[in-house]
């Protein structure tokens, strides 16, 4: 059964951007991150060093960068909002891994495609009934 959605997610191309550039300068690396967000609006981007032994193919956020960032985002009344991370040799699509390792239902799921010719491929996710489903992603410029 497929589940249709007309889920959207407004998110400044400054986040974007700083995303895109992290994920560029670890191109044999699953970077990973947290975008935090204050009333539903994203703030911050807080990258998050990938433990994983096998780093190019996995990513698994360091514990204790992971919990600083959950702590700063206490600390400046944010919420979790994305978990981000990037596929250096694949599509920016949910790999069965990636569904059966998310831990936060709540969260917007981002994942970047290094896999592209030119522009980088970032698109978002939501978990629904246990499966992810595509959300629009809506850039923002900064003068909107």
């Amino acid at each position: 059964m497929k589940i249709e959605t007309n889920l959207s997610l407004l998110f400044p191309r400054q986040l974007a951007n700083k995303i895109l550039a992290h994920a560029q300068q670890n191109p044999e690396t699953e970077i990973c991150g947290l975008i935090s967000s204050q009333n539903q609006h994203p703030k911050h981007y807080y990258p998050i060093p990938n433990s994983a032994e096998n780093a190019g193919l996995r990513f698994h956020m360091d514990e204790q960068a992971q919990i600083s960032a959950m702590k700063k985002m206490r600390e400046q009344n944010e919420e979790l909002l994305a978990i981000v991370h990037s596929h250096p040799h694949s599509e920016a699509i949910p790999s069965a891994l990636d569904e059966q390792e998310h831990q936060y239902p709540d969260a917007y799921y981002l994942i970047v495609s290094l896999n592209t010719t030119g522009v980088l491929d970032l698109r978002a996710f939501k978990q629904i009934n246990q499966r992810f489903q595509p959300v629009e992603l809506i850039l923002e410029h900064p003068d909107n």
